[in-house]
């Protein structure tokens, strides 16, 4: 379920009426509407508000063909800027060290949380609102982002606190409840994104904010949608930690999987299948057998990751030298876990004395020596590729299921034993990664393991798309 698309299908419903029911028994918005020109004019002729530039015979409500959707009779088009008293705020001189660190909360766009403003880090000086364009802004001022990034991005303030200019603030509301304007302008965020252009900075300005055209319903029906968008977010709120919670519980049991996986503990041993002790003999005579087996079943045999894989690293990338044979090569930004990206795929000239050590061909293991130290996948592709030096090949000794050491590089990544404060923190060494211990089951088990694997990922994979979906 898409939540985010959720709560805009709610707002757009909201606005144009079809939340919550319509009660003959409302005052129409339309008489609101004179009560607000009215309320106006009177706070004009005490000089407290300064009288719009548009002209008297321009009317309070947009013409029937420029608004963008039919609303409900009771309702009435209007624009945020005959709602309310809208006005943006500055930024006090930085080279003045007097205007900061007074008792007056200075907010920029980034403290902006798309609800209620309980915490602003930075703060000027009364001297700092004196000198500059910064205007208090009362407790319960909406506001809202006007520059880059952060365009739509809303507040609502519970104390008074200037802005910086990327803000614009609705400072005195007529005839409409705080948290419908707040939804409107929630609602339309994508609009104003979308008339702040593209470019390196994007902006809206006042006069687009308040020239926005807005449905106004009556008093009685803006409290009544407010309860009911807030009942509907609520519920959401439910299903995204609900969603979160699964989530972390599937990352959770796919690492428990991992673990039991690790330890011979996910599929049962079989007594039929021959020693890991025998096997390891196979794939390198010389390797040391040890009997220090702990935390595996008897059966399987610990070694390191050099004893049973060849590993090296590819060629260095030299501009000057020129002298080869052009090859596609993989760095380690196409190696992801257990997948490549194939989208920007470099070349360079090797030696044909190279090509052997640089070559990559199907069931290599690859992991990053650098980048996201230790993220490994193993090459299933028919043709060959080479790889250049911050990228480990590892090719096996002999008989080994590789899939198994994938997952146990893997498991060593997400118990931060690679790239953490275990192996390789500034980097995977070619001797960091030799020496890394692994276990080795028979190579019957190591087969059932990773079957047993894929097939539990498989299930929590399809769950977890699912929550995406």
């Amino acid at each position: 379920m898409d939540t985010k698309k959720l709560r805009q299908k709610i707002l757009d419903l909201a606005i144009r009426g079809k939340l919550v029911p319509q009660d003959p028994n409302d005052e129409p918005a339309s008489v609101l509407l004179e009560r607000i020109k009215a309320e106006k004019e009177r706070l004009i002729k005490e000089g407290k508000i300064k009288r719009s530039k548009k002209t008297a015979k321009t009317s309070d409500t947009p013409h029937y063909e420029n608004v963008p959707f039919e609303i409900p009779g009771n309702w009435v088009w209007t624009t945020l800027g005959n709602i309310g008293i809208w006005q943006s705020g500055g930024t006090p001189s930085r080279s003045n060290k007097s205007y900061y660190g007074g008792n007056i909360p200075w907010l920029k766009t980034g403290d902006l949380n798309d609800g209620l403003i309980t915490n602003i880090p930075e703060s000027i000086t009364e001297e700092a609102v004196a000198n500059s364009s910064a205007k208090i802004n009362p407790t319960g001022s909406v506001l809202m982002a006007m520059y880059g990034a952060t365009i739509g991005k809303l507040g609502i303030l519970t104390f008074p606190a200037t802005t910086n200019q990327a803000c614009c603030a609705c400072i005195e509301y007529y005839a409409i409840t705080q948290y419908y304007l707040f939804y409107f302008l929630l609602s339309h965020r994508d609009i104003f994104i979308a008339k702040g252009g593209g470019g390196a900075q994007p902006n809206i300005s006042k006069e687009i904010i308040v020239n926005t055209a807005i449905p106004l319903p009556p008093l009685p029906e803006q409290e009544r949608i407010i309860i009911e968008i807030e009942r509907w977010f609520a519920f959401i709120d439910e299903i995204e930690q609900s969603k979160t919670d699964l989530q972390f519980i599937v990352k959770k049991t796919k690492s428990k999987i991992l673990d039991l996986a690790i330890h011979g503990k996910l599929v049962p041993q079989d007594p039929n299948d021959e020693p890991a002790s025998e096997l390891l003999k196979r794939i390198n005579p010389k390797a040391e057998i040890t009997c220090d087996n702990a935390h595996y079943p008897k059966v399987w045999q610990k070694t390191i990751l050099g004893e049973i894989f060849n590993h090296n690293t590819g060629k260095t990338l030299n501009s000057s030298n020129k002298e080869g044979i052009m090859k596609d090569y993989l760095t380690t930004s196409n190696v992801y876990w257990n997948k490549f990206d194939f989208s920007v795929i470099k070349q360079m000239p090797y030696k044909v004395s190279e090509l052997d050590k640089c070559t990559v061909t199907k069931g290599d293991l690859l992991v990053c020596e650098g980048g996201d130290i230790g993220r490994a996948a193993i090459w299933n592709y028919d043709f060959d590729i080479c790889i250049q030096n911050h990228i480990h090949r590892l090719r096996p000794k002999g008989e080994l299921c590789v899939a198994f050491y994938y997952y146990i590089l893997l498991y060593l990544k997400e118990k931060n034993l690679i790239g953490g404060k275990g192996i390789g923190l500034l980097g995977l060494s070619s001797n960091a990664l030799h020496k890394i211990e692994v276990p080795l089951p028979p190579i019957e088990e190591q087969y059932r393991i990773i079957q047993k694997i894929e097939e539990l990922y498989s299930y929590f994979d399809n769950i977890q798309k699912a929550l995406e979906a």
